[in-house]
């Protein structure tokens, strides 16, 4: 097994540099000393990128008649356009960088995934916006995984998260190889059971399009199954999903086992369940 570290985005504030508009971090240690050992991170900060100082007046999202506007929260400044325009000069960059996730500053109006306060003509917030940069990024990659700092807080998120980039690096390094349908075939086979984890008609899905293989051209072919295994992998686990993993791996030794021990794996499902 490759012990490569995997290559993701971060919001730059969560390793502790101190970007944020009052001067300060938010140092997640989570992210930093947890998972860091085993990930490459390339930090972010869209508003330093962008050229503001540090410290600054806040930003606020503000709808406006042709959506939610970016704005300093006491002048008033709209920095919209500017921040569109870098950020989508950014994330052309960014596809150099080979990432294999995100991790987003949760309620940044810059860079928060969802429930960021968007605030309406009267100045009453709900949590119903997606900051800028976080918003192109994810039109841009919509099949890279995604997080934000206080979700991975949550051990079955973070869970899925992990999962999701250790998927991904393995798919990009399939794309980096000789690229058949044998290969395809090959890596498959190794994931099918995770994805069963995940969802069973997604496992339907894939197989199916992995049997039909030879019908299809080979961009096509790998373009379709990226697609349904990062769509696949996105939904959780659960205890029942688990339990038909381990009764279908059963079914791989039904000529290897006799009646009681095949009953009393059974058994031991059931205690799991």
């Amino acid at each position: 097994m490759s012990t490569e570290p995997i290559r993701i985005g971060v919001s730059s504030c969560l390793l502790g540099e101190n970007v944020r508009y009052d001067g300060g971090h938010q140092l997640d240690r989570l992210i930093r000393d947890v998972l860091g050992p085993w990930l490459e991170f390339v930090p972010v900060c869209p508003e330093v990128e962008l050229g503001l100082p540090t410290p600054r007046e806040s930003l606020r999202l503000v709808q406006q008649s042709d959506g939610p506007h970016l704005v300093f929260s006491r002048s008033g400044r709209d920095i919209t356009a500017e921040m569109t325009a870098w950020a989508e000069k950014r994330v052309r960059e960014l596809e150099n960088e080979r990432l294999c996730g995100f991790i987003f500053k949760s309620r940044s109006p810059s860079s928060g995934m969802e429930r960021v306060k968007l605030y309406d003509r009267n100045g009453v917030p709900t949590q119903t916006g997606a900051g800028l940069f976080a918003r192109i990024f994810m039109a841009h990659f919509p099949l890279l995984p995604v997080e934000e700092d206080g979700r991975l807080h949550d051990a079955r998120l973070r869970e899925n998260f992990v999962e999701c980039l250790f998927v991904f690096q393995r798919w990009r390094r399939l794309l980096d190889g000789p690229r058949g349908r044998g290969e395809l075939v090959d890596f498959h086979t190794r994931h099918k059971l995770l994805l069963l984890a995940h969802s069973t008609e997604i496992y339907r899905q894939t197989g199916k399009l992995v049997a039909a293989a030879k019908e299809l051209p080979e961009t096509e072919l790998y373009a379709r199954y990226q697609a349904l295994l990062m769509k696949g992998m996105r939904l959780l686990p659960t205890v029942k999903k688990h339990v038909n993993v381990m009764q279908h791996l059963l079914g791989y030794f039904k000529h290897d086992l006799s009646a009681d021990e095949k009953a009393e794996v059974l058994e031991m499902i059931d205690h799991y369940r």
